[in-house]
C-alpha cells in the first residue's frame, strides 16, 4: 500500500481523523469520540492501525463503515451548494462585506459590521449547545433576499431566532414595534414572527419565534408579545433546558431537511 498520511478535522467541536493514501483517497477514519476506526478496505487494516498508532486512545473498535441511516444518505446526496450546514453565523452579512465594502467614516462604523458581531455572538452561544444533542444552522436563505439569522433544532423544538444588536442601549418591545436607544420605533416583532411562520411552512414543523437582543443596558417589556419570545444574549443558551419534544431521530431528521437549500426555494 502507497504511504498513509493522518489529516485531522474538525466539525461542530468534534474531532476526526482522516487517513489518505498518496492519491488523496481516504482508505479509513478514526472517530475519537465514538472510538472507532472506519476501514473502506481490510486489506489495508495493518497499515491504518500503525499510521493511527500515535493518535488512538483506549478501547478502539475497527471496521468497516457502519450502515448509513436514511438521513445521513440524505446529507451525502447533498450537493455541497445546497448544504447550508458550512454556514457561519452572519454568513449573509459576511459575503455582504466583502462584495461591497463601505468606506472608511470617522464619526459611525458601518451597522452591518454591528450587526454580525451580534450575529457571531449568539451563534458561538448556540453551536454550544450541540453536545446535548441540539443542531444550529445559520444566515438561512429566504426567497426575496432575507435570511433566518439562526434555525435551532432539538430536544425542545425549533426556534427561528432573529438578532438585535443592542449595545449599552435601552430597549423596549411594545408589540408588534422594538426601540433601541434613540432610534426610530421599528415593527420588527411582524419579521420575526413572518421568519418563523415561513420556516414553519417549509419544515412541516412548528417553529417558535424568538427575538435576541445582544448586549442591551436595560429591556422594558411591559406586556409578553404574543407568540415571541424575548430573550438577551445571555440568556440565549437557557433554550437547551427545553425538552420533551423531539426525539434524537426526530432532530436529525429536520436537520437534514433543514440544511437541504431547496428546502427554503418556495416558501
Amino acid at each position: 500500500m502507497s504511504q498513509l498520511r493522518v489529516i485531522p478535522t474538525w466539525r461542530h467541536g468534534q474531532e476526526r481523523l482522516y487517513v489518505c493514501g498518496d492519491d488523496g483517497r481516504n482508505v479509513a477514519w478514526y472517530d475519537r469520540e465514538a472510538g472507532r476506526v472506519n476501514l473502506l478496505s481490510e486489506a489495508g487494516r495493518e497499515a491504518v492501525l500503525e499510521v493511527l498508532g500515535p493518535f488512538l486512545t483506549g478501547q478502539v473498535t475497527v471496521g468497516p463503515p457502519p450502515v448509513p441511516t436514511p438521513v445521513e444518505l440524505a446529507r451525502l446526496s447533498l450537493h455541497p451548494d445546497d448544504d447550508l450546514a458550512p454556514n457561519r453565523p452572519g454568513e449573509a452579512l459576511v459575503i455582504a462585506l466583502d462584495r461591497d465594502p463601505a468606506p472608511p467614516r470617522r464619526l459611525r462604523a458601518d451597522p452591518r459590521r454591528r450587526a454580525l458581531a451580534a450575529q457571531q455572538r449568539v451563534g458561538e452561544v448556540l453551536e454550544g449547545l450541540e453536545p446535548a444533542g441540539w443542531r444550529v444552522l445559520h444566515s438561512v436563505p429566504l426567497p426575496g433576499g432575507s435570511h433566518l439569522h439562526h434555525l435551532l433544532i432539538g430536544p425542545g423544538g425549533l426556534f427561528a431566532l432573529h438578532v438585535l444588536p443592542a449595545r449599552k442601549q435601552r430597549v423596549r418591545v411594545m408589540d408588534p414595534v422594538v426601540t433601541a436607544g434613540r432610534g426610530e420605533p421599528q415593527p420588527l416583532l411582524r419579521r420575526v414572527r413572518a421568519d418563523a411562520s415561513r420556516a414553519s411552512f417549509a419544515l412541516t414543523a412548528e417553529v417558535r419565534a424568538v427575538l435576541v437582543l445582544v448586549e442591551p443596558a436595560s429591556v422594558d417589556v411591559p406586556a409578553a408579545p404574543r407568540d415571541v419570545r424575548v430573550l438577551t444574549d445571555t440568556e440565549v443558551s437557557g433554550l437547551a433546558r427545553s425538552g420533551g419534544l423531539l426525539k434524537p431521530a426526530d432532530v436529525e431528521a429536520l436537520h437534514a431537511m433543514a440544511r437541504d437549500r431547496g428546502t427554503w426555494a418556495r416558501v
